[in-house]
């Protein structure tokens, strides 16, 4: 079997994620944490270095590309042939790395990403495939498969499997952008480029995107205003950027009015994400990049000021109200 190594993402990691990330450790002898926190806890980088992992704590710089590609150099350096991702809300069972791999050696190819089936928790479902195609495609559910690899334009980051001969051929994962859309953009520059993605039904890895909402057929994700900014630009940059290989550029505004609808509809804090909406989809259709901080300061303040805390009506108030 080819050696493989796993880059594992912390953030301000509850109880809950660092069991997670114990699991992983259980079932992978190479795990490397990237602590993405705003702030160091030595002491649970020393727990977690007394545990054989090696411990990255990277200030959050470049944001989650920035810990995946950090990772990845130290996984390079180690000579690992298979680098696989997870962030700390990722829950995946004892045989995933067992199963990933043999699909991966299936191949017959030393270039691929391979990405598991994704159940939403929340959502009881699980994310489809999208069969590559210059047109938009019709999505393809595979919730009841439990067997086969299926050509994707792409996967989510997290449970990844990227090979080094990839990652090598394809370059750093893009932090400009961030957060939101690297996994995408890493997909479709692989595609574009001649490396197969695919999505493996035989494993299933379970997360959720955020604090999920259902309402009927519409779902809201609860993320804040500063993520809502990044998730408008990155996904218009990063469909027109390759619009020449994949018809999908038009869909970028519709994604940016579904995402104002929903917060306009169900969420807090409407004017802020809203702001940060418009505000991300222009940059996005200009071309500019960097930190939403660095780009707009005082747009960014705004979005970011916590949420007006109402001082408590005492008994005497609300009785003569």
């Amino acid at each position: 079997m080819k050696s493989f190594g796993l880059i594992f993402v912390l953030y301000q990691p509850s109880g809950e994620f660092l069991h997670n990330l114990q699991k992983a450790r259980a079932i992978c002898d190479n795990v490397i944490a990237v602590d993405n926190s705003p702030e160091a806890d030595m002491r649970l980088h020393e727990r977690l270095c007394g545990q054989g992992m090696q411990v990255l704590y990277n200030y959050n710089d470049g944001g989650l590309a920035g810990a995946y590609n950090k990772g990845a150099q130290l996984l390079l350096a180690q000579q690992c042939e298979v680098i696989f991702l997870l962030d700390q809300d990722s829950d995946i069972d004892a045989s995933f790395f067992s199963k990933m791999m043999h699909a991966c050696e299936a191949l017959g190819t030393d270039t691929f990403l391979v990405g598991p089936k994704i159940h939403e928790i929340n959502l009881q479902k699980c994310m489809p495939v999208i069969p590559p195609g210059k047109r938009f495609p019709k999505p393809l559910r595979i919730d009841n498969q439990t067997e086969g690899m299926f050509p994707t334009l792409f996967i989510i980051s997290s449970g990844s499997a990227i090979s080094a001969q990839a990652y090598r051929k394809l370059g750093a994962f893009r932090e400009d952008y961030f957060i939101e859309y690297i996994d995408i953009e890493y997909s479709l520059r692989a595609s574009s480029q001649g490396v197969p993605v695919y999505m493996n039904a035989a494993v299933m890895m379970r997360q959720t995107a955020g604090d999920i909402e259902q309402h009927g057929k519409l779902y809201t994700t609860n993320h804040v205003a500063w993520r809502r900014y990044y998730r408008a630009r990155n996904g218009v940059h990063c469909l027109r950027l390759y619009r020449a290989h994949w018809g999908l550029h038009w869909l970028s505004g519709l994604l940016a009015i579904h995402q104002g609808y929903c917060v306009l509809l169900f969420e807090p804090q409407k004017l802020r994400k809203i702001v940060a909406i418009a505000c991300g989809y222009i940059d996005g259709l200009l071309g500019r990049l960097g930190t939403f901080e660095q780009r707009h300061p005082r747009i960014a303040a705004f979005c970011k000021k916590p949420a007006r805390k109402h001082a408590p009506v005492s008994s005497a108030a609300a009785a003569e109200s």
